[in-house]
Protein backbone atom coordinates (compact mmCIF):
# COMPACT_ATOMS: atom_id res chain seq x y z
CA UNK A 1 0.00 0.00 0.00
CA UNK A 2 1.33 3.46 -0.86
CA UNK A 3 1.89 6.02 1.87
CA UNK A 4 0.09 9.34 1.73
CA UNK A 5 2.32 12.23 0.64
CA UNK A 6 0.50 15.57 0.90
CA UNK A 7 3.09 17.39 -1.25
CA UNK A 8 2.79 14.85 -4.06
CA UNK A 9 -1.01 15.08 -3.90
CA UNK A 10 -0.86 18.91 -3.95
CA UNK A 11 1.52 18.80 -6.93
CA UNK A 12 -0.77 16.36 -8.78
CA UNK A 13 -3.81 18.55 -8.04
CA UNK A 14 -2.04 21.72 -9.26
CA UNK A 15 -0.85 19.92 -12.40
CA UNK A 16 -4.34 18.68 -13.15
CA UNK A 17 -5.69 22.23 -12.90
CA UNK A 18 -2.94 23.92 -14.90
CA UNK A 19 -1.99 21.24 -17.42
CA UNK A 20 -5.31 19.48 -17.97
CA UNK A 21 -6.17 19.26 -21.67
CA UNK A 22 -9.51 20.70 -22.62
CA UNK A 23 -11.84 18.29 -24.37
CA UNK A 24 -10.98 14.84 -25.68
CA UNK A 25 -7.41 13.59 -25.69
CA UNK A 26 -5.57 12.26 -28.70
CA UNK A 27 -4.73 8.58 -28.65
CA UNK A 28 -1.22 7.52 -29.74
CA UNK A 29 -1.40 5.54 -32.97
CA UNK A 30 0.62 3.92 -35.74
CA UNK A 31 -0.53 3.69 -39.35
CA UNK A 32 1.08 1.60 -42.08
CA UNK A 33 0.23 -0.04 -45.37
CA UNK A 34 0.43 -3.81 -45.65
CA UNK A 35 -0.30 -4.98 -49.20
CA UNK A 36 -3.78 -3.92 -50.23
CA UNK A 37 -4.91 -2.50 -46.88
CA UNK A 38 -3.86 0.01 -44.23
CA UNK A 39 -3.54 -0.92 -40.57
CA UNK A 40 -4.15 1.62 -37.81
CA UNK A 41 -3.13 0.63 -34.27
CA UNK A 42 -4.16 2.94 -31.42
CA UNK A 43 -3.25 2.59 -27.74
CA UNK A 44 -6.37 2.66 -25.56
CA UNK A 45 -5.45 0.96 -22.27
CA UNK A 46 -8.22 0.47 -19.78
CA UNK A 47 -10.98 1.20 -22.27
CA UNK A 48 -14.19 -0.80 -22.23
CA UNK A 49 -14.50 -2.07 -25.84
CA UNK A 50 -18.19 -1.20 -25.69
CA UNK A 51 -17.27 2.49 -25.33
CA UNK A 52 -15.33 2.56 -28.61
CA UNK A 53 -17.22 4.25 -31.43
CA UNK A 54 -15.89 4.23 -35.01
CA UNK A 55 -17.72 6.26 -37.65
CA UNK A 56 -17.07 6.76 -41.35
CA UNK A 57 -18.71 9.85 -42.84
CA UNK A 58 -17.72 10.17 -46.48
CA UNK A 59 -13.93 10.01 -46.32
CA UNK A 60 -13.64 11.03 -42.62
CA UNK A 61 -12.85 8.24 -40.14
CA UNK A 62 -13.61 9.18 -36.51
CA UNK A 63 -12.60 7.08 -33.51
CA UNK A 64 -14.01 7.92 -30.06
CA UNK A 65 -13.45 6.07 -26.79
CA UNK A 66 -14.15 6.62 -23.12
CA UNK A 67 -12.23 5.47 -20.04
CA UNK A 68 -14.26 5.46 -16.84
CA UNK A 69 -13.09 4.67 -13.34
CA UNK A 70 -15.07 2.83 -10.67
CA UNK A 71 -17.14 5.04 -8.39
CA UNK A 72 -19.28 4.02 -5.49
CA UNK A 73 -20.20 4.64 -1.88
CA UNK A 74 -17.74 2.10 -0.51
CA UNK A 75 -14.77 3.17 -2.64
CA UNK A 76 -11.92 4.82 -0.70
CA UNK A 77 -9.06 5.84 -2.94
CA UNK A 78 -5.56 5.35 -1.56
CA UNK A 79 -3.95 6.85 -4.63
CA UNK A 80 -5.48 7.80 -7.97
CA UNK A 81 -3.05 8.41 -10.81
CA UNK A 82 -5.18 7.15 -13.74
CA UNK A 83 -7.79 9.58 -14.94
CA UNK A 84 -11.15 9.07 -16.55
CA UNK A 85 -10.85 10.49 -20.07
CA UNK A 86 -12.39 10.80 -23.50
CA UNK A 87 -10.28 10.05 -26.56
CA UNK A 88 -10.78 11.25 -30.12
CA UNK A 89 -8.93 10.77 -33.39
CA UNK A 90 -10.00 11.75 -36.92
CA UNK A 91 -8.38 10.84 -40.22
CA UNK A 92 -9.19 11.89 -43.76
CA UNK A 93 -9.08 8.65 -45.72
CA UNK A 94 -8.69 10.27 -49.12
CA UNK A 95 -9.81 8.58 -52.31
CA UNK A 96 -9.35 4.91 -53.11
CA UNK A 97 -10.46 3.42 -49.80
CA UNK A 98 -13.13 0.73 -49.52
CA UNK A 99 -15.06 2.33 -46.64
CA UNK A 100 -17.56 -0.56 -46.54
CA UNK A 101 -14.75 -3.01 -45.77
CA UNK A 102 -13.30 -1.23 -42.71
CA UNK A 103 -13.05 -3.59 -39.70
CA UNK A 104 -11.84 -3.17 -36.11
CA UNK A 105 -10.65 -5.37 -33.24
CA UNK A 106 -9.62 -4.57 -29.67
CA UNK A 107 -7.09 -6.72 -27.82
CA UNK A 108 -4.75 -6.10 -24.88
CA UNK A 109 -5.47 -2.36 -24.83
CA UNK A 110 -4.80 -1.84 -28.54
CA UNK A 111 -7.49 -0.95 -31.08
CA UNK A 112 -6.63 -2.21 -34.56
CA UNK A 113 -8.55 -0.81 -37.54
CA UNK A 114 -8.05 -2.45 -40.95
CA UNK A 115 -8.77 -0.14 -43.89
CA UNK A 116 -8.86 -1.88 -47.28
CA UNK A 117 -7.84 -0.21 -50.53
CA UNK A 118 -10.65 -0.22 -53.12
CA UNK A 119 -10.31 -2.35 -56.24
CA UNK A 120 -10.20 0.78 -58.41
CA UNK A 121 -7.20 2.13 -56.50
CA UNK A 122 -5.09 -1.04 -56.59
CA UNK A 123 -2.10 -1.04 -58.93
CA UNK A 124 -2.77 -2.56 -62.33
CA UNK A 125 -1.05 -2.93 -65.67
CA UNK A 126 -2.16 -1.01 -68.73
CA UNK A 127 -1.28 -2.55 -72.05
CA UNK A 128 -0.59 -0.25 -75.00
CA UNK A 129 -0.81 -1.72 -78.49
CA UNK A 130 0.83 0.20 -81.35
CA UNK A 131 -0.84 0.35 -84.75
CA UNK A 132 0.78 -1.42 -87.69
CA UNK A 133 2.13 -4.44 -85.84
CA UNK A 134 4.82 -2.64 -83.82
CA UNK A 135 5.88 -4.26 -80.53
CA UNK A 136 3.55 -3.97 -77.52
CA UNK A 137 4.46 -1.42 -74.85
CA UNK A 138 3.37 -2.02 -71.27
CA UNK A 139 2.85 0.85 -68.83
CA UNK A 140 2.74 0.39 -65.09
CA UNK A 141 0.75 2.55 -62.68
CA UNK A 142 2.32 3.70 -59.45
CA UNK A 143 2.19 1.16 -56.60
CA UNK A 144 1.99 3.91 -53.96
CA UNK A 145 -1.80 4.08 -54.01
CA UNK A 146 -3.88 6.45 -51.90
CA UNK A 147 -2.54 7.62 -48.55
CA UNK A 148 -4.69 8.41 -45.49
CA UNK A 149 -4.19 11.98 -44.29
CA UNK A 150 -4.51 12.79 -40.58
CA UNK A 151 -6.41 15.87 -39.38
Amino acid sequence: MATYDPFRELNRFASSLLDAPRGPRRMPMDLYRDGDHYVLSADLPGIDPGSVDIDVDGQLLTIRAERTLPEGEGVKWITREREAASFLRQLNLGQGIDTDGIAATYSNGVLTVTIPVSEKAKPRKVEVVAEGGAPTIRAHESTDGPQPIEH
